[in-house]
């Protein structure tokens, strides 16, 4: 009896023990595997705020720079890009620089019309300048809209230079265009909403159809990213005149009829105040 007893309780002791190992291996296995999670988090997230780091620190020991030392583009003959590269051709199909002397120059005739596909626009790029921004600063920006927005640097440089060309035509700041772009489409070209706003700046083309007659693709010249920018930046342009200020031009533009626009002037600046801090490049008012 006390044998059985005796062989009784080492059974339960010993189950008892396999439980108590069982439940530190399901233990140790959790936290080795939030331990391997939180380490291939690190090391996607680290190197990316290392970059991003680096480039803030750059662009702001530029901008803190003397005047005389800045490295200023337009000083440096052949490295600003044509804009009617990014225009394309003219409608009587002659195509002619509109930048003479660093000076912007009217066309002979006509209005400017984006017949070239936005992939011919690509390949006809030999350099990546932003007029009146220095070279760290400009590379620091297309940096960040290519990085966070997963775009082609290329393809980043080119939209920011239309955005930078066009803004500076109806005095905008183009860091608030990049920031519309950003809010609406996630610098996505081929957008389109559940109400029929595509492209970059979510504009609406049968709401707008008159903006698109100067081009040869009429309403589908929307998914052009170029004649997009175009447009939306007049309607962007044309609200703000009519509201007499930015918040209320970014109300307008969303479609706001009421006090409230639902965030969307909020996340517009935040954004702009976002590429700003990351190029270095002062907001202009």
């Amino acid at each position: 009896m006390v044998q059985i007893n005796s062989g009784a309780a080492l059974g339960r002791a010993f189950r008892s023990l396999r439980h108590q190992l069982s439940e530190l291996v399901h233990v140790c296995a959790v936290y080795l595997g939030l331990a391997a999670l939180v380490t291939f988090a690190l090391s996607m997230t680290v190197p990316a705020l290392r970059e991003q780091t680096r480039q803030v620190h750059t662009a702001l020991l530029s901008s803190l720079r003397p005047a005389a030392l800045q490295d200023d583009l337009l000083a440096e003959p052949g490295r600003v890009f044509s804009v009617d590269r990014l225009l394309g051709q003219y409608q009587s199909g002659e195509a002619r620089p509109l930048v003479t002397d660093g000076q912007l120059s009217a066309p002979a005739s006509g209005q400017p019309a984006v017949e070239q596909p936005f992939s011919q626009v690509l390949a006809d790029v030999d350099s990546y300048a932003i007029p009146g921004v220095n070279r760290a600063q400009s590379q620091a920006l297309r940096s960040y809209i290519a990085r966070k927005y997963r775009i082609a640097h290329k393809a980043a440089g080119v939209l920011i230079q239309n955005v930078f060309s066009v803004a500076r035509e109806r005095d905008l700041d183009p860091q608030l265009v990049l920031a519309v772009i950003a809010i609406e489409s996630r610098y996505n070209p081929f957008a389109e909403s559940h109400v029929g706003a595509q492209g970059l700046m979510q504009v609406m083309p049968r709401v707008h159809k008159d903006k698109f007659e100067e081009f040869a693709e009429g309403i589908d010249a929307a998914l052009n990213p170029l004649a997009n920018i175009q447009v939306g930046t007049k309607i962007l342009y044309d609200c703000i005149k009519r509201r007499g200020s930015v918040q209320g031009g970014l109300a307008c533009y969303v479609g706001a009829t009421g006090p409230s626009d639902g965030g969307y002037g909020a996340k517009v600046l935040a954004e702009r105040r976002r590429i700003a801090l990351a190029s270095g490049i002062p907001v202009e008012q």
